[in-house]
């Protein structure tokens, strides 16, 4: 028998309360049949999240910058391994718990249309091509790129479907208006491409409203458009809690039987949270019917037989619990760090030569920092790298360190004239001053997660905060050689740096081995070859609402203003020369002294600007290309 045959006759053996129990994440065990429990929450964002030591790979926002889809294919093999890894030994104990499972609730594929959301680094950035792209190579790699293999290695699951993207706030009531032209052409592409590429086992849906209808209830995006238009043949699940918001926030129904008849009736066939729990009063009320009930469970099985857990000869078992942060993998990490790193200007003071002939300041908060290697949605490294650890160990001189001043607070008591005034000596003594700057992850994230509670982990505009600000003025007045280092998950407005200081690198957070990366980069034994996935403006006020869905003047393609770096920037140490031969063919010289990655974008004009190709290829000084689209 096939999958399918075998989940539809195990459930065939299950009673009512059974079948329920299942369509819950934290599906208990049913002794009399052999199955074991089984919790279907396990994160993958940017390696195996919150179960212990993992390879923390750059966030997905950072390995956007690499335009580089191979080397994440690369990258989610890697994730991939030591998920499989790590559930063949949970799995010994008799059950798997919460983040021990293979059913990876990632890549999130929302579209970041607004620099204020604070999820927005969890995403590919502003662009559908080239989060369709990513997050295909992403999803091939969580469920295995092997051919004629039997058994699929993890579950991937796009997110979050559909038209979410903040504000976080309001995200459990919030009811998102939007053209078919926008919904087609901007939120719901990516999803489309995916499912036709990549062939994701599930999707989860959003916990906003789209027109009216719940996103994990709704008639037209689940069932016309989902499982209709696009042929989804996979399971969808809740994101966590979204169905009890069906009646306590967005009150279209009345109560939990209502929502989750709703949800599951709609096509919503997975619950994270309780609300299922209510589906035998809803079939009691003649709600939903029993068919319905046994057809989610079916699938849900069928997912669970697809991943061998309940056969002997699964290839993905012989994984070896070894490969997590394995060596190979640190490498990885490493060269996916290295790709993403984004060199918004540069004068000619990088890379950083005769290092130990120089004295070379480190200032700022985030130079020993580790929470912005790591982002949210991570595990735990056993071994890291912060940006003043890397600069110290790849530099031959003297290295000397000064925070000046906290990411965010200004407080008279700990006295910050103090600390602005070691960074200032520090900087005097210098030859070169690399100041690294910006946010880190409590400010913006996810809500619930975030500390800036005010915002739920959005931001409220592009600056960087006033404590920063003070210690950036009082460097800028020194007049000294200044590499500035913004470290965020967001456009972050640098107008002010790319003014005044002579280098500007935008760090996006960069995994465990971030330091090493950005180090490798600023002494020039790598060029640096990201570009930004999504635009750096000057203000919100040259903004829509942050509300406001309508893509009218959001993004590269329909912005009506000068942004301070566009969609797309980004330098290398070398002069790269394109050619276009012709619309699909384009010759490529590097006339520069350095061998380099470098990624060629292709642009239609329909009238907007649109990427419609990215190639990341590897140059030598003095060569010539050819790349073909």
């Amino acid at each position: 028998m096939n999958f399918k045959e075998r989940a539809k006759e195990l459930v065939s053996k299950m009673t009512l309360p059974e079948k329920i129990s299942q369509l819950i994440y934290e599906a208990p065990a049913i002794e009399r049949l052999n199955v074991p429990a089984y919790n279907w929450w396990n994160e993958a964002l940017h390696g195996v999240a919150r179960g212990g030591c993992a390879t923390v790979f750059p966030q997905a926002i950072s390995m956007a910058a690499s335009f580089n889809d191979v080397l994440l294919n690369e990258v989610a093999t890697a994730i991939s391994d030591e998920a499989r890894a790590k559930y063949n030994e949970y799995k010994k104990f008799g059950e798997t718990k919460i983040y021990q499972g293979l059913t990876l609730w990632s890549p999130n594929i929302n579209i970041f249309r607004d620099p204020r959301w604070g999820r927005g680094h969890e995403t590919y950035g502003e662009d559908p091509y080239l989060t369709a792209r990513m997050g295909t190579a992403f999803v091939k790699g969580l469920q295995g790129n092997d051919d004629g293999v039997k058994y699929r290695k993890t579950d991937a699951t796009l997110k979050h479907y559909a038209v979410h993207s903040g504000p976080e706030a309001l995200r459990h009531g919030f009811n998102a208006k939007v053209s078919d032209k926008d919904l087609y052409e901007t939120y719901l592409w990516a999803f489309k491409y995916c499912i036709d590429n990549a062939d994701p086992s599930a999707v989860m849906g959003a916990y906003n409203r789209v027109e009216g209808e719940a996103c994990c209830a709704s008639e037209r995006l689940l069932g016309d458009i989902l499982y209709g238009e696009f042929g989804f043949s996979g399971y969808v699940v809740s994101d966590c809690g979204a169905i009890c918001d069906i009646n306590n926030n967005h009150k279209i129904t009345k109560n939990e039987a209502e929502s989750a008849a709703l949800a599951l009736n709609n096509g919503c066939d997975l619950n994270c949270g309780s609300a299922y729990k209510w589906l035998k009063t809803a079939v009691a009320l003649d709600l939903i019917s029993e068919e319905v009930i046994t057809k989610a469970c079916e699938k849900l099985f069928e997912a669970r037989f697809r991943l061998g857990m309940f056969d002997s000869d699964c290839e993905y078992d012989n994984i070896p619990y070894e490969v997590v942060e394995c060596e190979k993998h640190r490498n990885l990490n490493i060269k996916m760090a290295e790709e993403s790193m984004v060199l918004l200007k540069n004068n000619g003071i990088l890379p950083i030569k005769d290092s130990e002939n120089k004295v070379i300041a480190v200032i700022g908060p985030n130079a020993d920092e580790k929470s912005v290697l790591l982002a949210n949605y991570n595990g735990t490294p056993s071994r890291y790298t912060t940006i003043l650890r890397g600069i110290q160990d790849a530099s031959n001189g003297r290295v000397m360190y000064a925070p000046g001043c906290h990411v965010t607070k200004e407080n008279p008591i700990h006295n910050d004239s103090i600390h602005i005034e070691e960074a200032v000596i520090a900087a005097k003594k210098a030859d070169i001053v690399i100041m690294v700057m910006g946010l880190n992850p409590t400010l913006e994230g996810e809500a619930g997660d975030a500390y800036n509670a005010d915002l739920s982990g959005d931001k409220a505009d592009l600056e960087l905060p006033k404590s920063q600000r003070n210690l950036i003025n009082k460097i800028a007045e020194l007049n000294k050689p200044v590499v500035f280092v913004n470290v965020s998950g967001s456009a972050i407005n640098l107008g002010f740096e790319d003014e005044n200081f002579d280098a500007v690198l935008q760090c996006f957070y960069p995994g465990a081995e971030g330091g090493k990366a950005l180090a490798d980069v600023i002494f020039g034994k790598t060029s640096p070859s990201g570009r930004l996935p999504v635009t750096f403006y000057k203000s919100i006020e040259d903004l829509p609402p942050f509300e406001d869905y309508s893509m009218e003047n959001r993004t590269y393609k329909f912005f009506k203003g000068t942004p301070v770096y566009p969609f797309g920037h980004g330098l290398t140490y070398s002069e790269i020369e394109e050619n276009w031969i012709d619309e699909n063919t384009v010759e490529l010289t590097n006339k520069g002294e350095y061998d380099t990655a470098y990624s060629v974008l292709k642009f239609e004009y329909i009238p907007h600007k649109n990427l419609c190709g990215f190639k990341k290829v590897f140059i030598k000084a003095g060569e010539k290309l050819k790349v073909e689209f």
